[in-house]
Formats: C-alpha cells, sequence, structure tokens
C-alpha cells in the first residue's frame, strides 16, 4: 500500500501554488484604456526558471494616492487597489495588468521563492526619474536591474526580469528597523 506524501516530506514553500488568488495579476480594471503591461521571469542564480515564485506589488494610484482600497484580493473589477498578487507560470514567468502609478514611477515589489526565508523587496521603475536618490546612489550596471524596458511587442508593456543572485542580480532593497537603537548600560560604556 502506498501513502502519499506528506508536508514534511515535500521540500517548500510552494508559494506559487498556495497563495494566488483569481485575478491576483489583474490589478487595472477591465478595459481602462490606461492600462500597462509589466511581464518578465524570475530567474535562479543559475540563471534557471523559479517556476514556483510569487510576487506582491505595491504602488501608487495614478493620482498618486497610497492608501490603496479595500478589496485587494477580492476586486470588484472598477476600483483600483494598489496591490496585486501573482504567481510565476511553469517556465517562470509572471504577467502582471496594472495602471500607470501617479508621484513615483516605480511600483514596489516582495518576491517569495522556495529558498528563501524572507521576501526580498526591489523596485520596478517604469521611468528613470532624474532626481530619485535610489538610483542615483547606484553604479549605472546595478541601476539597471530595476529599470524595466519597454516591450515593443506590447501595447503599453514593459518586461522586467527578476534574477535572485548571480551575474546582473536585481537591486534588493533592505529596510531600517524602526525600533530605536539600543542603549548602552547605566556606566554609559
Amino acid at each position: 500500500m502506498s501513502l502519499p506524501v506528506t508536508p514534511s516530506q515535500t521540500i517548500g514553500p510552494f508559494f506559487g501554488e498556495a497563495l494566488p488568488v483569481p485575478g491576483g495579476g489583474e490589478l487595472a480594471p477591465a478595459g481602462h484604456p490606461d492600462t500597462v503591461t509589466v511581464h518578465g521571469y524570475v530567474y535562479d542564480g543559475e540563471g534557471a526558471p523559479v517556476p514556483s515564485a510569487l510576487l506582491e506589488f505595491w504602488q501608487a494610484a495614478p493620482d498618486g494616492s497610497l492608501t490603496g482600497a479595500p478589496g485587494s484580493l477580492d476586486r470588484d473589477g472598477v476600483t483600483f487597489t494598489g496591490f496585486a498578487r501573482v504567481p510565476t507560470r511553469a517556465d517562470g514567468r509572471y504577467v502582471l495588468r496594472t495602471l500607470p502609478p501617479g508621484g513615483a514611477p516605480f511600483l514596489s515589489l516582495c518576491v517569495f521563492a522556495p529558498g528563501l526565508s524572507r521576501g526580498l523587496f526591489t523596485r520596478v521603475y517604469l521611468a528613470f526619474p532624474q532626481d530619485d536618490e535610489l538610483l542615483l546612489g547606484l553604479p549605472a550596471e546595478r541601476r539597471a536591474t530595476l529599470l524595466a524596458a519597454r516591450d515593443p511587442a506590447t501595447h503599453r508593456g514593459y518586461r522586467f526580469d527578476v534574477r535572485l543572485s548571480g551575474e546582473r542580480e536585481t537591486v534588493f532593497l533592505t529596510f531600517a528597523s524602526a525600533r530605536p537603537a539600543e542603549e548602552s548600560g547605566p556606566s554609559g560604556g
């Protein structure tokens, strides 16, 4: 008699299979004339596609507001919520349909994939703002890993690949803790 594999006998987590929601990559309301498509692949350090990654996007609304809207995972098809959850396909590809963000020309992105103990945070710039401190503080070759390329094969489309490590690794961001620094002991030492 053969028993099914139990969760403790499998390698995971399986983000791309467990957490997606129907329409998770459809952030723009259906038929909206300003819809843009951001698509690409997630690659591991060897350059192989990652089929079970999960990408979470957050962005400003077209008017620049950052408040988002209720219903991020259960959309009504009309309201722009500012949040999308997109799994990669078997070939490591993802597709996001959204509206251009107002204010800052980037989408915030968190990548979850097997082998990562935590999500990796980055940005997807749809344009190169000349006054962006993050981009200006990076060498040109590293800066390029944050810039989406216009895709001439797609109407209003952008290509953005995520490389988890290795050559041309995407720049990932580290956020400092909001907690105050630990004070030295009573002797001031």
